[in-house]
């Protein structure tokens, strides 16, 4: 598979086709939602599949294959591509939604189990157990995956790449930013709420500060002002830094939301920013030649 070129800092790695060689964990995806977030809210949102191709898939990868959630209009062909990045909790009911939205919006979905070969973190209920399959997740292993899901969509005759465009939520959020400063195929990204700086490892050396210079796809980002987790003193030195980079991205903070603001089946819910977001997402991908 043609890989496109990696940030010089994710370039470090081995490639994609000489990581060591592991087992694939999960190789179906968890029904419903994350036990980690239970009980659900009774706001949660539930998007039908009538009229489209719903369910779950498997990518070829570079050491195996991958589950994944993907979702279509069951008429036409050759609709524009989304990734959807899950948050820290995998791809589950909320993620598969997501998907599903996308699909009535006309957009070929695709949700890629990026933990696969680190473990299902569906079935954990404490948030504490999560954090250690999540920081063993390579940053560059993901970049490979998710290049890996475009390739499939290509293949499989129904998406057209031409129009390529991710989204990602929470952990999710911060890849989005990394995915396009990756991708020589993204048109555009839109990310909710992804963390901007942070600790760095062998793993995950990099941060979307350290990449904002170096975009090849513009991105939203949509961020809440009460997020105890991503102070806005980040956000305004990613503004800087896209400034100075001369980017077209953009950020929007939603004052009154928090961490979360989109995952309506949370107490983090914010309908009117989420909504907004959404509304915000959409007219993204539109805009700059993702749909």
């Amino acid at each position: 598979m043609k890989r496109s070129k990696v940030h010089p800092e994710l370039a470090n790695f081995l490639p994609a086709t000489e990581f060591t060689r592991r087992e694939i964990l999960v190789t179906a995806l968890a029904a419903g939602f994350a036990l980690a977030v239970q009980p659900i809210a009774a706001a949660t949102i539930t998007t039908d599949s009538n009229g489209l191709v719903a369910g779950e898939i498997k990518i070829p990868v570079a050491d195996g294959e991958i589950p994944a959630y993907r979702a279509l209009p069951a008429r036409g062909r050759k609709f524009p591509v989304v990734l959807v990045v899950q948050e820290i909790f995998g791809v589950h009911e909320h993620i598969k939604d997501i998907c599903r939205r996308f699909a009535k919006a006309g957009y070929l979905a695709i949700a890629p189990e990026l933990y696969a070969r680190q473990g299902d973190v569906s079935k954990l209920t404490d948030f504490k157990d999560i954090l250690p399959i999540v920081a063993a997740v390579p940053d560059a292993q993901v970049m490979s995956d998710l290049d890996a899901a475009v390739a499939w969509a290509k293949a499989s005759g129904s998406g057209n790449v031409k129009h390529l465009g991710i989204t990602g939520f929470c952990w999710g959020g911060r890849i989005v930013w990394l995915y396009a400063a990756h991708s020589t195929e993204l048109r555009a990204g839109v990310a909710w709420y992804g963390r901007i700086t942070g600790t760095t490892s062998a793993l995950q050396p990099i941060y979307p500060i350290n990449v904002a210079g170096q975009l090849k796809a513009p991105v939203l980002g949509l961020y809440g002002g009460l997020d105890k987790g991503i102070p806005q003193t980040d956000i305004e030195q990613m503004r800087a830094a896209l400034t100075a980079a001369r980017s077209k991205s953009e950020i929007v903070v939603y004052p009154e939301a928090e961490h979360g603001f989109n995952a309506d089946y949370r107490p983090s819910y914010n309908e009117a920013a989420a909504k907004d977001g959404w509304s915000k997402a959409l007219a993204w991908f539109r805009k700059k030649g993702a749909a």
